[in-house]
């Protein structure tokens, strides 16, 4: 093992104490996975990953891929994908990042997380031949990379017909992307992680545009100009067909309704999908089913030059059970309690639109801990204006950002009378509720947000599953 190793985060959560059985087995993996390098901790390279598929003999090549990228709206493009395949009667795999709660969300077969049971045992089958790999690289595989091992062997081994799979950060070097996807899915690019994926959007479109691969069909959001340019100069390099949102493919219409929204989208085919029920809020969403359903479109062969379209009842079922947990999610009400997992500008951007049309918030309080490595000024200006107190707290990983630096930070943008500070996330939480039912006209709500840690944290103690 490598001596730059350091503790992963996602390792310890606070259901964790007394774990017995499978559980205790996972934990134990989970103790071993953390001697790893972090998912925050890069050395760019497919050498490793490469090697170990070699080792197992190629894996990921025994089934086809939807690969998707971007900085906001994967997870939740990818569950899409995952439940429209699935009503269809593929049999699915799914590979995202990170986890809400448990690292055995990550891999998912169709459409559930495999068994704390099938996650150890997974890990023990390949685990000789990483250490086969740690022994002839520089550096030892990191905690994602062997992760990403584990999926493309377990989606090997169930079968699958078909692996959804979500890029862990940039692309091109990413672990993920030593799968040959026919399909690529590039979400909107924002900035994020600009230390390592460069500090303009089409300087970080030219990591994420290195999943679409020779002759493959990327399907691709509304992006910034930089990063749109960059994605069509991948295509051409390449020989790649695009189809781009609000071209190709896009909304056409969309109006609130009750626990969600109403949409039509328009497919590759150019035919309409009419009343197409997405129990999840916000536009970002609704832009979200649009690429998910372009994306299967392009896997099934739907298209411009083919024609067609799929059957639209199966289109309307899968998109009225899809779920994306801790994405604007209620978990109790008098006050509303939401959660949302937006960590960076962008991303919060999307959130504070949707609570805007969807909750009728009076007053709405925030509990928010963050990661020390994002824009949390930024992320805090977004959601300012929407939020008319906040409780700092910080989660339970070592890359959450110290109480006392965020809270300064809050300050800065809130002012002191607005900012009140509980490092224990449950007591936050009871803060806020407080602050909350001070409200004498009703309507008024908490937002917890700033960390899929911290919302899975919350979810945990909400009792969610």
């Amino acid at each position: 093992m490598s001596d730059k190793a350091e503790q992963n985060p996602y390792t310890t959560r606070p259901s964790d104490a007394g774990a017995t059985g499978p559980e205790a087995e996972l934990r134990a993996v989970e103790t071993e996975l953390s001697g790893r390098w972090p998912e925050n901790k890069l050395e760019p390279s497919l050498d490793r990953i490469a090697a170990l598929m070699d080792i197992l003999g190629q894996p990921q090549r025994s089934y086809p891929s939807i690969h998707i990228t971007g900085t906001n709206g994967k997870t939740s493009t990818a569950r899409m994908i995952e439940q429209l395949l699935g009503t269809f009667e593929l049999r699915t795999g799914r590979y995202t990042s990170p986890h809400v709660e448990s690292v055995t969300e990550r891999i998912s077969l169709d459409g559930v997380p495999i068994s704390s049971e099938k996650f150890v045992e997974t890990y023990r089958d390949i685990e000789p031949y990483v250490r086969m790999v740690d022994e002839t690289q520089p550096v030892a595989m990191s905690f994602f990379e062997v992760l990403t091992g584990m999926a493309y062997a377990a989606f090997a081994d169930a079968p699958v017909d078909v692996a959804v799979v979500e890029v862990g950060m940039g692309g091109s070097w990413d672990a993920t992307n030593v799968i040959d996807a026919a399909v690529a899915v590039i979400t909107p690019i924002g900035l994020d992680h600009t230390d390592k994926l460069g500090g303009t959007t089409g300087e970080i479109a030219v990591e994420k545009s290195g999943i679409i691969k020779p002759g493959a069909l990327a399907v691709v959001a509304q992006q910034q100009l930089d990063a749109a340019q960059t994605i069509l100069k991948r295509a051409v390099e390449v020989d790649a067909t695009v189809a781009r949102e609000g071209m190709e493919f896009g909304v056409i219409r969309r109006e609130v309704a009750i626990g969600g929204q109403l949409v039509t989208l328009r497919g590759l085919g150019g035919a309409e999908y009419e009343d197409v029920f997405i129990p999840l809020h916000g536009a970002h969403q609704a832009h979200n089913a649009a690429l998910a359903l372009a994306a299967v479109e392009a896997f099934f062969g739907v298209g411009a030059a083919a024609g067609g379209q799929l059957d639209t009842e199966k289109v309307r079922r899968a998109f009225s059970g899809v779920s994306s947990p801790g994405r604007l999610e209620i978990v109790r009400r008098s006050p509303t309690v939401i959660l949302d997992a937006a960590h960076n500008p962008h991303g919060a951007e999307a959130a504070v639109a949707a609570i805007g049309e969807a909750f009728g918030f009076t007053k709405l309080v925030g509990v928010i801990g963050t990661s020390g490595d994002k824009d949390v000024s930024g992320l805090l200006e977004v959601f300012e204006p929407i939020l008319a107190e906040v409780v700092i707290t910080q989660n339970s990983t070592h890359r959450a950002m110290p109480v006392d630096e965020l809270a300064a930070l809050a300050v800065e943008v809130f002012g002191e009378d607005r900012v009140q500070v509980e490092p224990r996330l449950d007591d936050a939480i009871d803060a806020a509720v407080t602050l909350a039912e001070e409200e004498d006209l009703g309507g008024a709500g908490v937002l917890v947000t700033g960390s899929v840690i911290t919302v899975g944290e919350a979810r945990l103690l909400f009792g969610r599953k």
